[in-house]
């Protein structure tokens, strides 16, 4: 066989940095052979008519609840990439969602209190996604998501649930293994655990990182954009280099924690999929069911907004007001940002913390360094409204910065310190190691992270403009510096003196980072 052209085209290269063109190259390499190596599961139903061939794959039956077409029997249709999100009310509501290679009949979801009591049964609306064939890049590909809405559900509660079709009841015995579980928001805060990360893809790092969050346990998962990097390229056009088929991947590959830890997605710049309206969103929503909370669900599925205990939750689309990467820059017209304002006023007065998380980075010094965009938008509203956590990814690292005030150092706060928002300023995270190849911070700046702290020193760094141009700056913002895999670890407490305990762990499960946020401390 013909070695396959991994080349950039010439009109893309003109438009890409050396650092993007590296990226581009090795992301293809990685996914061919990311690819290659899951053909493996395709007798099980996984990649079967996924990428055969240009043509659509062959159907068990027409989506919903048309009559049987196809040429294969639903008892042969196993369904894969579980994953839950909440509603608008994390007490009361869950959505499950899931991925089948082939289009079925009635689709449903089973739950019940116990793995053998999967009583309540409830119809599954399907969201069939095409992508058209591109020649010499891909197939044409039609894909299969579907989404059950469970609401009214119990607070505090532990619930079973079963995915299925005609043809295929997950509370039948040889389909007991694929009953998953959930548990709903309590109702009065408690102390509780989410984790948080973005720029993950399908790697073994991916698995890993993966595999130690779920032992932390979380109540849910933040996922701050750049989820499966079909689109390799991110700059949110159709010249983009687009594999629809890695999302069946990386669906197969999360579902061991997104199955019972509801996996909560914004987007970044590799999830603007220009092949799909509105925005280059039409993928997302069709994958994912979130909160409908914000200002326009159809045209900003990842805006959204959630309580869960004494934190709040705001998720934002960066790429709405990014000056680094603007494809979609202003598309709101500037109601995401009125939105928010409304929001964080709203929660301020409800909860003891308010979590804000987005992809683009307020305050880094990597590859992407600061995005000036994100910080004439957004930064005014939270300091207005005392913000007390702000996470990004964007930057394959990890990096914390101290206090931030008025964009300088309100406040050191070195690793094991607490900080106040209200007298301090607000701590920013990146968290962007998550899984896709990591970056490295500007020449001559060290890691500095636990137990092998660093002389605290300034670093020469960059913000983009509104003209697309790198501001050069000095900074001494930048606290905690960590080039390899990892995520956060957020615990929050209730009682008489509130907190956020907040840990950085890498991939091997060792802590690299930690801080506290009091109010009023």
């Amino acid at each position: 066989m013909d070695t396959p052209d991994v080349g950039i085209p010439e009109q893309l290269a003109r438009r890409m940095s050396m650092a993007e063109q590296h990226e581009y190259l090795r992301t293809k390499l990685t996914r061919r052979r990311a690819l290659t190596a899951a053909s493996a599961f395709a007798g099980g139903g996984l990649l079967a008519g996924c990428a055969s061939g240009p043509k659509s794959p062959p159907r068990a039956s027409a989506p919903g609840t048309g009559s049987a077409t196809g040429q294969v029997h639903g008892s042969a249709v196993t369904p894969f990439g579980r994953h839950l999100a909440f509603g608008a009310d994390p007490k009361t509501q869950m959505r499950i969602s899931w991925q089948v290679p082939l289009a079925v009949r009635k689709p449903y979801v089973r739950v019940g209190l116990t793995p053998g009591g999967l009583s309540r049964r409830i119809e599954a609306e399907v969201r069939d996604l095409h992508t058209p064939g591109l020649t010499g890049q891909r197939f044409a590909l039609d894909q299969y998501y579907l989404h059950a809405a469970l609401d009214s559900l119990r607070p505090g509660t532990t619930y079973y649930y079963g995915v299925g079709h005609e043809g295929f009841d997950p509370a039948s015995r040889e389909r007991h293994s694929t009953v998953g579980s959930f548990r709903t928001a309590p109702a009065r805060p408690e102390k509780f655990v989410f984790t948080a990360f973005g720029d993950q893809g399908v790697t073994p790092d991916a698995l890993a990182n993966d595999k130690v969050l779920l032992g932390r346990h979380p109540a849910f998962h933040l996922h701050a954009g750049d989820i499966c990097y079909a689109d390799s390229v991110g700059l949110g056009a159709k010249s983009d280099v687009y594999e629809p088929s890695a999302w069946d991947l990386f669906l197969r590959q999360t579902e061991p924690v997104a199955k019972s830890v509801p996996w909560m997605v914004t987007t970044g710049n590799h999830d603007m999929e220009a092949w799909y309206s509105p925005n280059g969103y039409g993928g997302q929503s069709a994958r994912w069911s979130l909160p409908d909370n914000g200002f326009d669900a159809r045209r900003a599925p990842g805006v959204y907004s959630f309580t869960y205990g004494n934190v709040g939750i705001v998720a934002l689309d960066a790429n709405d007001v990014s000056y680094e990467i603007p494809a979609n820059k202003g598309y709101t017209d500037g109601r995401q940002t009125a939105w928010l304002d409304r929001r964080l006023g709203e929660l301020r007065g409800s909860v003891d913390f308010v979590v804000v998380f987005f992809h683009h980075c307020a305050y880094s010094t990597s590859t992407h360094a600061s995005d000036g965009g994100v910080r004439d938008a957004w930064l005014p509203l939270f300091a207005k409204h005392q913000v007390d956590l702000v996470i990004n990814g964007h930057n394959h690292v990890y990096e914390r910065t101290d206090a931030v005030k008025e964009g300088g150092v309100g406040r050191p706060v070195p690793v094991g310190a607490s900080t106040d928002p209200t007298r301090d300023g607000i701590v920013y995270v990146t968290a962007g190691g998550a899984g896709k190849s990591l970056y490295r911070f500007p020449a001559g700046v060290k890691d500095s992270y636990e137990r092998k702290a660093t002389r605290h020193e300034p670093v020469r760094t960059f913000h983009w403009t509104e003209s697309r141009q790198q501001q050069h700056d000095t900074v001494e913002w930048s606290r905690v510096r960590y080039t390899g895999y990892s995520f956060l670890s957020v615990e929050a407490e209730t009682g008489a003196t509130p907190k956020l305990k907040v840990s950085a762990l890498a991939q091997n499960g060792e802590r690299i980072d930690y801080f506290e946020v009091r109010r009023g401390a």
